[in-house]
């Protein structure tokens, strides 16, 4: 069912102020009301500071959005003061800060300069590999505009919602997922300004039952936009992997993404080479080196960051993501598993190694 403004408008004037006696759209609480399919956005102006009452009505806009309009609307409210509607009262206590992903123990940025590079690829295998040796994953697609999730593990269902008005990952192989495209029509283009996809991206943080994990995964979109730039200053990242292929167009804007992660200290575990070579099925003696050969490594010893892998180009990659099932599962024991599998264990010794200079720091710390 196709949602409009007058229908959320008409759902939130049933929503009173508890002091004010009248309700939310006639106080002109409502703003920036935006609809998108079954994703609403509006900002929820207070006139002053109150974390309190500024949750409850929050709650109860939500349960009015579901309750007339739709209970499986997707319900984004950020809550805005309006110093000049300020009332003279005490001032009150600023709120804390929600924790973000407070049960992960590491948060691991999949990035890459450039589309085309085959990150979404990567992010869905080093998920896989890390799953299939029993750890608890997470794999959140934060790319609202080109979502991949929902094809490299052929998901196309909903999201169930708790009680508690939380998304409820889907699971395949181990891995809890989210993505927009489990939540839009898959011929929906998603036209939206930069702070609606990067607050719908907050909510994949803070709305989402993820539960306990070992490893969270976040296929990022290319580039270093508002959605990358919210992320490394939000989550607190374990570290960031960065996806290109060996050619010099794209390793250009690897430069770009090493150097977003170094501005927030966010350390970069290493660059992973996708599409290193070919070698022909026919031919097995023979590697053909189709868009260049030893580009990221060379980069790599400029930026002073490890490569944790070399993939090859192989058509067993691409049919595996076509048909929902990643490369590691697909066929472990193919020279592409063997890449991704060998470059998920360098990466998982980069966390450890990270660890532990930050163990060594702390310990230096205490004995001054």
């Amino acid at each position: 069912m196709s949602i409009n403004k007058e229908q959320i408008k008409t759902a939130l004037a049933h929503v009173l102020h508890p002091t004010e006696k009248q309700d939310l759209v006639s106080l002109d609480m409502i703003q920036d009301l935006i609809v998108q399919d079954k994703y609403v956005s509006f900002t929820l102006e207070m006139p002053e500071q109150n974390e309190a009452l500024a949750q409850d009505l929050k709650l109860k806009c939500e349960g009015a959005v579901h309750k007339f309009i739709d209970r499986e609307a997707i319900v984004d409210i950020q809550i805005g003061v309006n110093v000049s509607k300020r009332k003279a009262q005490p001032q009150q206590q600023a709120p804390q800060p929600q924790q973000i992903l407070p049960g992960v123990k590491h948060i691991i940025a999949v990035a890459s300069g450039k589309g085309g590079v085959g990150k979404s690829t990567v992010a869905a295998n080093l998920a896989a590999s890390l799953a299939r040796t029993g750890a608890k994953v997470g794999l959140m697609d934060t790319d609202i505009y080109g979502p991949s999730v929902p094809t490299m593990f052929d998901l196309h269902e909903r999201p169930n919602i708790t009680t508690q008005k939380k998304l409820i990952p889907l699971e395949k192989y181990g891995i809890k997922m989210v993505s927009m495209g489990f939540l839009v029509d898959v011929n929906q283009a998603m036209v939206w300004r930069g702070p609606m996809a990067t607050s719908a991206i907050k909510q994949f943080m803070t709305d989402v039952e993820w539960g306990e994990l070992d490893y969270m995964v976040l296929d990022l979109p290319p580039g270093t936009g508002d959605i990358q730039l919210t992320i490394v200053q939000t989550v607190p990242l374990s570290g960031a992997v960065i996806v290109s292929t060996p050619q010099t167009v794209a390793l250009d804007d690897v430069r770009k993404g090493v150097a977003m992660f170094q501005k927030v200290n966010v350390p970069v575990l290493g660059v992973i080479e996708n599409m290193s070579y070919f070698i022909p099925p026919d031919m097995p003696d023979k590697k053909y080196h189709i868009f260049g050969e030893g580009g990221a490594t060379r980069l790599a010893e400029e930026l002073n960051v490890p490569v944790l892998g070399e993939i090859p180009l192989e058509q067993p990659i691409r049919e595996s993501g076509d048909n929902g099932k990643p490369i590691v599962l697909a066929d472990e024991n193919s020279n592409a598993a063997t890449a991704f599998i060998t470059a998920c264990s360098n990466m998982e010794q980069q966390l450890a190694l990270r660890a532990s200079e930050a163990r060594q720091k702390v310990d230096i710390k205490f004995k001054s």
